[in-house]
């Protein structure tokens, strides 16, 4: 994997990358031979990781300028930050919907602008920033988080044309359902692992991993000419939509 991707030797900073997606990512860039900087608000969980671990508040510009100082230009950034919070838009407290958003999206451009402008020097990088399938499908009572990963998907093809002339390359990955410890508490219900792994096409729902390698594949050489894409990584989910349609005929056998 590690010649093949060819990230020996690249130096890669991921955001969220105490848990979930941001930590599996982090250990899959670092056995590539990438050197990773994984940065998180709680670092703890890194201790005995072999990564080196920066604590950092996203949603703070100071603290984003700060944390580059002290880090230096990378070649890699990847964006896996995040935090949801329940509610329904009509009743979402304005509080919540900005500490989402701050994180979510303002995070990301400050994590992102930050670092691009060492990636100039450098002659090019990547910036990979974990999205969500709820930003193309909204998801109902979770206040401003399909607003946030909408909005991510834009401004990372944005990113893209702007910064593509310095090299720079900017992708999204959607995940559909991944079981992180932000979502574990949901799978504890009784049936409802079972129910979820019987909606997705493959037969389970996605682990941490799943998500990374198609992460690691972007931040390398190998998707060079990828750019301003949404790479969905849901096992097929989104697929199903229209068999929910009641087509009387068509029915499978």
């Amino acid at each position: 994997m590690s010649d093949w991707l060819g990230l020996r030797g690249r130096r890669a900073v991921v955001t969220g990358g105490g848990s979930g997606i941001g930590r599996a990512a982090a250990l899959a860039l670092a056995a590539a031979g990438a050197d990773v900087i994984a940065v998180d608000r709680d670092i703890a969980p890194l201790d005995g990781s072999g990564l080196r671990a920066e604590d950092c508040d996203i949603s703070s510009e100071s603290a984003v300028e700060a944390l580059a100082d002290r880090i230096g230009p990378c070649d890699i950034v990847v964006n896996a930050a995040g935090i949801i919070r329940p509610g329904a838009l009509v009743d979402v407290e304005i509080a919540d919907w900005d500490a989402l958003i701050s994180v979510n999206l303002t995070g990301y451009l400050l994590v992102s602008r930050e670092f691009a402008r060492g990636m100039t020097e450098r002659g090019g990088g990547s910036l990979v920033h974990v999205a969500s399938i709820s930003g193309t499908h909204a998801q109902a009572n979770s206040g401003a988080y399909s607003a946030s990963k909408a909005a991510l998907i834009v401004m990372s093809q944005q990113l893209a044309l702007e910064l593509g002339p310095q090299g720079i390359r900017s992708n999204t990955v959607s995940p559909g359902m991944v079981r992180t410890p932000m979502t574990e508490e949901y799978y504890q219900a009784p049936g409802v692992a079972e129910r979820r792994d019987r909606a997705v096409p493959i037969g389970r729902v996605a682990m941490p991993d799943d998500i990374a390698d198609v992460v690691a594949f972007l931040c390398s050489s190998r998707a060079r000419y990828v750019t301003g894409a949404d790479i969905v990584v849901d096992g097929g989910f989104t697929t199903t939509l229209m068999s929910w349609v009641p087509r009387p005929g068509f029915e499978g056998s």
